[in-house]
């Protein structure tokens, strides 16, 4: 007999897309049934990168001191060549001032999901383990899922939405017939997780950056604990899971040129390389997210976080759809917004990928006797940090010709609608403490001229369930990050990016904004 379960949405997939978009619908009030496959979170590492923009949401999920505790800083990169150092980099304060988290840390995958696993068990939430999407279907009002466990038993799930969090291989994904265009990388790269004994300390990313090649050593939790990452050269002949690792090992050694003793391996694999994106992020009511969505290069550790941000984009647009405050359009701006930065992030990554890995001549010269004693010099200059900083933790992705951002006067401000709220510290502490709370936020930047009660009472009588209000001090150093030194409101979504910035200090410009965006239904 099939089981039926009624739901709002079904996600497809519980990797750190899927239970990310899970803990953000259970922070929204939001009821969701999580399918996966597998019969636990991964017991492997793969991703392990978590940047900035990634612990910011995870601060709002109180998740992100526990990622810094089981985690560790990357706190320099040691350029290595024939066993040398010839360059060294301080990584760990590099975005200081930029985010409550100016550096990048090393957690990896399994650690990332199993800390949103026990935030859903934590909230009475759990995942269909060991349970396969067979088949769905759409209509105007909703969707039906056919699954499948592990016993046999199937199941029959009805929701309002359905999201593919289900990976590069997609079955969500090709079941929309949605096309996955772009390029793969006929190199063969290899990743293994192992226990080294050499002479170099475990404070340190090691890369080796030779000619033709480039070999990086992780530091992971763990004495002597470290992953490699390298390639194959081209024309090598062989497939994915043709490697045996002795093969890898023997690689590792010629091209690192480093004495050193792999004592233990934990876990290695062997990988092509590709770019790719769908043309669309959605189909009437299914949408894809993370490595369903878009694939890229592994450099700058991108992929994780960006399906992350994916997850955080969405669930609070389908809340407002789903609790009746807002029409299904809103919906749209998700592919609106993050189509866009995955064709940027393609672009992005491939050109560090490049760099680090291609096999142009010009810039196998560069990456092996240009770059290593430069590179110190080069991300000393504040520019340069104030540029790479937010490319790669991802503060400094934007929204700004999205249809929510209304940028009626904000050609004043430093800071335009669209952005990400700029970090700094009010009272003493950081003014993200001020928004965690999963609603838009008004933030009125005051210079002590009035109170603002009664824009206060107005806007909470009519959208008090939907926004809070607060009323900040207009410090010099604020006025420095904006660029303007008279009293103005800053407006925010859900996910802390401007909706709109101005100076014009009413309620009006507020009630019109949620009046045209959000407060009308269908």
């Amino acid at each position: 007999m099939t089981t039926t379960i009624k739901t709002d949405v079904i996600v497809v997939g519980a990797g750190p897309t899927g239970l990310s978009l899970a803990c953000q619908l259970t922070r929204q009030g939001i009821d969701f049934v999580v399918v996966e496959k597998n019969q636990d979170v991964t017991p492997y590492s793969k991703a392990l990168g978590v940047h900035a923009r990634t612990l910011e949401i995870y601060e709002q999920l109180g998740l992100a001191q526990k990622a810094v505790e089981h985690g560790s800083i990357a706190g320099k990169v040691r350029l290595l060549e024939k066993g040398e150092v010839v360059g060294e980099v301080d990584l760990s304060n590099i975005g200081e001032g930029l985010s409550p988290y100016p550096y990048l840390l090393v957690l990896e995958q399994s650690e990332n999901e199993r800390l949103l696993y026990e935030y859903l068990q934590t909230h009475g939430r759990d995942v269909l383990w060991q349970t396969e999407l067979e088949s769905f279907s759409q209509n105007e009002s909703g969707v039906i899922a056919n699954v499948c466990n592990g016993g046999g038993a199937p199941k029959t799930i009805e929701g309002k939405y359905l999201v593919g969090c289900d990976g590069p291989k997609s079955p969500v994904r090709h079941a929309l017939g949605l096309s996955f265009e772009g390029s793969t990388c006929e190199r063969l790269f290899y990743v293994a997780d192992v226990q080294i004994d050499w002479k170099f300390s475990h404070d340190a990313l090691h890369g080796c950056l030779a000619r033709n090649a480039v070999v990086v050593f992780f530091p992971m939790r763990g004495e002597n604990h470290w992953r490699i990452v390298g390639a194959f050269p081209e024309g090598l002949g062989k497939d994915e899971g043709e490697i045996r690792y002795e093969e890898i090992e023997e690689r590792i050694k010629e091209e690192a040129e480093l004495d050193l003793d792999i004592t233990r391996v934990d876990w290695f694999s062997t990988y092509k390389v590709h770019t790719r994106h769908v043309e669309k992020f959605s189909a009437g009511r299914c949408f894809l997210a993370g490595d369903a969505a878009h694939i890229h290069t592994p450099a700058g550790g991108q992929g994780m976080n960006t399906g992350i941000q994916d997850a955080y984009n969405l669930a609070w647009k389908m809340a407002l759809v789903l609790n009746g405050s807002a029409a299904e359009r809103i919906l749209d701006t998700y592919n609106e917004e993050r189509l866009p930065n995955a064709k940027r992030l393609l672009q992005t990554t491939d050109r560090m990928f490049n760099l680090a890995a291609g096999t142009d001549w010009f810039l196998n010269v560069i990456r092996a006797t240009v770059f290593p004693p430069m590179a110190k010099f080069i991300l000393s200059l504040d520019v340069i940090k104030k540029r790479f900083f937010p490319l790669i933790s991802q503060i400094g992705i934007n929204y700004r010709d999205s249809s929510l951002s209304d940028h009626d006067g904000d050609e004043e401000f430093e800071v335009r609608a669209g952005d990400r709220m700029p970090y700094f510290l009010a009272e003493g502490k950081s003014i993200y403490d001020k928004l965690r709370e999963p609603k838009f936020h008004l933030l009125t930047f005051s210079d002590g001229e009035g109170d603002y009660q009664e824009e206060r009472n107005e806007i909470a009588g009519k959208y008090g369930h939907l926004l809070d209000h607060h009323v900040v001090p207009l410090y010099p150093h604020v006025a420095e990050v904006f660029g303007m030194s008279v009293a103005f409101n800053v407006l925010l979504r859900p996910d802390n990016h401007i909706a709109f910035i101005s100076s014009e200090i009413s309620s009006d410009r507020v009630m019109a904004y949620l009046n045209r965006l959000v407060t009308i239904t269908a």
